[in-house]
């Protein structure tokens, strides 16, 4: 809606002049002299709220000295300015006329009263300046004396008002408040609805926050109270501040390890998830996010990047770098891959190793090159997900289950809770999916068929008819057969390093036993693809799926008469060898010879040592970590008596069976390099977190991305909420806004940066 100035003979508005317009001021002695000016008799029996509320003046009403405009996007009042020009005669060439701001016409005793005020508050403030010059104060003696000048009244006003700014910053981002409100498209034209940030700022000023209220006030009415540009600035100051006090507690703890989540839509581009484990200072194994990091493309670009804002812009050493662990989805595990060797290149003690919080099996299905698994985890992930989307659906498949397994009531059982869960991440998943292949189908086909006026609506119908057709697709058959029968020989394993600390222990010795299988199959891989082949034709002929070839391999063999190409034989080139192979090489890559001497170290866990009869060997596998010890030539010594102090412990005594429990040992720190060595082994991204009091990082990160629509979300906020318990300095943020945007001689107009012509 267009303001009008007030102004008698002023016929502006806003929509029509690139002028500001500033509203009438709530402070009762100016605004009084504001409606003198004007001369308006209407206005004098409004209140200063009202006037405030409806009333303007535009630019030209006041002098030059009274506006500050140091760009064409800012303008502001001084707290001081009182309009001066008016344009009191042009009614008077046409009589005739009805003009609606009728000019008080004033007696002689009147404009008697109005000079001599004019004349009385001339001389005082020449009184004033002469004083000032002649007789400093003792502040500015002292201004002269100190490297530091105390602040004036407009700069403590400034900083007030922009602790005001960044408070409602950080109430929006713990709150998850999105700084937009209404879409475009939402709002009737020649409507203006102002975003959450101005809604807020409009609330509190409303609320009596008089420093919000004055800025408020000085503020052109046509113009933005705060500019997305220093929104932008204040919330990655936010952000800023908010991380450093994690990273400071990592600094402290000297080592830690870095793990990035999967890839996410954060308002239309991806970023990665960064998390950093670490010990604090109560022994705490922590796993705390500090931030995303914008994905890049090239493999060797997004390396440089990563190393650059974890050392440069997060200021943390990667020589106390002690582990890496990434998980990601399939298409981009290479890419990860290509980070991990270049920080293993540059920090050799940085070791690549898999994440607690991810099954071996997941990650290394994961990371297959073959866009057939590629599809098919896609695939499952999303018949997961609608099955998820609400109970009925998952009453449904249980009806199913129950008729299907009637002979098994325990397997039908065990099934439903399965499906209750988040299933995909097991490490069974693919033996569990082809158990449940049949339900799944028939339950899909119960929903495409039912009446879905009465049970379904066209949305849930739609999305069953694509998943059917996905999952009864020969081609996603084979890939899940296949998945599960070569996985099958990590399953065990897998699971172990998922495990206590000595089955940890003991999984690394297995390591071997594990290749020396998968070797077998590869030497063999004809006999065991006939096999797996077999298998996934029965299933597929229970499931009525016609076996074929994929429609694309069919056009392409189509003018080749001579190629004798069967389906077997082309699901074994193109599936069962490489992903056999990829494995294999996955498993040799991850589990590198830093990594099992690293999982070798878990023996000085006392249960470890107990399973072995405290006959261990730790010298050798700690090599390398002699430079983190701070005796290490006393190393040998201190583990002959943390053995001889366990190995004759009391009757009563247990064995501590996690690195957690060791290190919480009242008479730890009189081992000080079992517990140095301890502390590093804790951080390792295999090692899982024992309290799950201090994996909240990764747990919040998941609910914000799940309860925050993918256009709504910033990485700035999201950092914010995530990490809504950390303390925050509002004085820091402030100071730091005001040295990277500001000076010192800038401050005074700086107030009100927040103009924006609309």
């Amino acid at each position: 809606m267009p303001n009008f100035c007030a102004a008698p003979n002023c016929t502006r508005k806003s929509t029509q002049s690139d002028l500001a317009f500033f509203r009438f001021p709530r402070d009762p002695a100016r605004c009084q002299k504001w409606v003198e000016n004007c001369r308006r008799a209407d206005l004098e029996d409004k209140t200063p709220d009202q006037l405030n509320k409806h009333y303007r003046l535009c630019a030209k009403h006041f002098e030059t000295s009274m506006i500050c405009r140091t760009s064409p996007y800012r303008t502001v009042l001084r707290d001081n300015a009182i309009p001066t020009i008016f344009d009191l005669t042009s009614h008077l060439n046409n009589p005739h006329s009805r003009h609606r701001k009728r000019i008080k016409e004033l007696s002689e005793d009147e404009i008697r009263t109005l000079k001599q005020k004019k004349i009385e508050e001339t001389s005082e403030q020449e009184q004033e300046t002469n004083t000032n010059a002649q007789n400093p104060s003792a502040e500015a003696v002292n201004q002269q004396d100190g490297n530091v000048l105390p602040l004036t009244l407009e700069e403590k006003e400034n900083k007030e008002y922009l602790k005001s700014l960044f408070e409602i910053l950080v109430l929006m981002g713990k709150q998850n408040i999105p700084l937009d409100g209404h879409e475009a498209d939402e709002i009737p034209e020649g409507l203006f609805a102002p975003d959450n940030f101005q809604a807020l700022l409009e609330c509190r000023i409303n609320s009596g926050e008089e420093v919000l209220r004055k800025r408020f006030e000085a503020t052109a009415v046509n113009t933005l109270f705060c500019s997305k540009t220093q929104q932008r600035h204040m919330l990655e100051i936010c952000e800023s501040c908010i991380r450093e006090e994690t990273l400071r507690e990592v600094r402290d703890s000297h080592f830690f390890s870095i793990i990035t989540d999967d890839v996410v839509d954060i308002a239309g581009e991806e970023h990665l998830p960064v998390l950093v484990r670490f010990v604090d200072d109560a022994h705490n194994l922590r796993e705390e996010f500090v931030g995303f990091l914008p994905y890049e493309a090239d493999a060797e670009i997004l390396a440089v990047k990563f190393h650059t804002t974890i050392t440069e812009k997060w200021g943390l050493n990667m020589e106390y770098c002690r582990g890496q662990a990434y998980i990601v989805s399939s298409g981009f595990s290479s890419k990860m891959k290509v980070v991990a060797s270049r920080l293993l290149e540059k920090y050799p003690q940085a070791v690549y190793t898999l994440c607690s919080s991810c099954a071996l099996n997941a990650w290394l299905a994961k990371s297959v090159p073959v866009i057939g698994v590629s599809v098919a985890l896609g695939t499952i992930e999303e018949v997961c997900s609608f099955f998820h989307r609400s109970p009925q659906l998952l009453l449904e498949l249980d009806s199913v289950i129950s008729v299907l397994f009637q002979n098994s009531e325990e397997r039908a059982k065990e099934l439903k809770e399965i499906c209750h869960s988040q299933w995909t991440g097991r490490h069974d998943a693919f033996e569990i999916l082809v158990d449940l292949l049949q339900a799944l189908v028939l339950c899909l086909d119960g929903i495409i068929n039912s009446d879905t006026n009465v049970r379904w609506n066209n949305y849930i119908a739609g999305r069953a008819f694509v998943l059917c057709s996905a999952v009864t697709d020969f081609d996603f058959i084979v890939t899940i057969v296949v998945l599960k029968n070569v996985l099958s020989f990590t399953r065990a394993f897998g699971k172990n390093l998922q495990g206590q600390t000595s089955d940890v222990f003991f999984a690394a010795s297995s390591l071997t036993a594990v290749l020396h299988s998968l070797n077998e199959v590869m030497e063999n891989i004809e006999v065991y693809h006939e096999f797996w082949f077999e298998e996934a034709t029965n299933l597929a002929t229970k499931l009525d799926i016609q076996m074929k070839l994929p429609g694309k391999f069919r056009r392409a063999q189509q003018g080749n008469l001579e190629s004798q190409l069967t389906s077997e034989s082309y699901y074994k080139d193109t599936l069962s060898v490489p992903t056999v192979e990829h494995i294999i090489q996955e498993l040799k890559d991850i589990f590198s010879e830093q990594h099992l001497k690293a999982l070798k170290c878990l023996s000085l866990v006392p249960s470890v040592m107990g399973q072995l009869k405290f006959n261990t060997s730790e010298e050798h596998h700690a090599d390398m970590y002699r430079s983190d010890l701070p005796n290490p030539d006393t190393l040998s010594a201190e583990l002959h008596c943390w053995r001889i102090k366990w190995k004759h412990r009391g009757k009563d005594i247990e064995l501590p069976s996690t690195i957690y429990e060791a290190l919480h040992l009242p008479d730890i720190k009189f081992f000080p390099n079992v517990y140095a060595l301890l502390k590093v082994l804790c951080i390792l991204p295999v090692m899982k977190v024992e309290n799950e009091r201090y994996e909240n990082g990764r747990k919040r990160l998941k609910a914000y991305l799940r309860n925050t629509l993918t256009d709504q979300r910033s990485s700035n906020l999201a950092l914010l909420n995530i990490n809504f318990d950390i303390k925050h300095d509002l004085d820091l943020m402030v100071d730091t806004y005001i040295k990277l945007y500001t000076n010192k001689s800038e401050l005074p107009t700086i107030n009100s940066e927040t103009i924006e012509n609309t």
